[in-house]
């Protein structure tokens, strides 16, 4: 029925062997290399493809917007970082895609603002929504993760995606960055983050299919 789909759970395959595999050892692909995987994913009814991190180097921009150009089912992301720069080379990068994301990321846990970002709890705060905001004005197709998720605070955690949620994120990302949690530990950070972020199910109705 229309207008119930408060009730519906919509499944999406989100696949990173394009970015996040490829940085593996030995697992390097030129461009044509990459179009094959893409091609292969799509036929696979993957959702969405993130296709690669386009501020990295010249070829990886130029892999991710050929990418871009040439997927029609799935959604394509480029990853950034919570900066200008690396969201807008990102938005270039993926601006050809039928469906561009911006998928951009900050660390939020204490060991990682201290001693990677130097940066403060608010600090990280305000540059994730700013991060948000700024994607949010090419696409409002906008995921964002909190890097190192299991090991930050709960609590600040949650805060941080509500306000990723309310700047107009439509996806959260948790992850378990350095390999930390075991599995039933990771399901009680979900189950935390879903009880206590009040906003969640905002960005899940946001990212309802139409």
């Amino acid at each position: 029925m229309a207008g119930k789909r408060s009730n519906i759970e919509h499944i999406k395959i989100f696949d990173t062997t394009l970015r996040d595999g490829e940085q593996s050892p030995g697992n390097t692909m030129n461009i044509q290399e990459k179009l094959r995987v893409a091609r292969q994913l799509e036929t696979l009814g993957v959702d969405i493809i993130e296709a690669g991190f386009p501020v990295a180097s010249p070829g990886d921009f130029s892999a991710v917007k050929e990418i871009a150009r040439t997927i029609k089912k799935s959604e394509v992301a480029g990853l950034a970082r919570a900066n200008d720069r690396d969201i807008d080379v990102a938005w270039d990068a993926i601006k050809g895609a039928k469906y561009p994301r911006i998928h951009t990321f900050i660390s939020t846990s204490d060991i990682h603002l201290k001693y990677q970002l130097r940066k403060t709890r608010d600090e990280v705060l305000t540059l994730a929504v700013k991060s948000v905001k700024r994607a949010r004005k090419y696409t409002p197709n906008v995921e964002f993760s909190a890097m190192d998720a299991t090991r930050t605070d709960r609590d600040y955690l949650c805060a941080v995606l509500a306000e990723a949620i309310d700047a107009g994120a439509i996806t959260v990302n948790i992850p378990d960055t350095v390999g930390y949690a075991v599995p039933d530990e990771f399901g009680a950070l979900i189950r935390y983050i879903r009880e206590h972020v009040p906003n969640i199910a905002q960005g899940y109705q946001r990212a309802l299919p139409q």
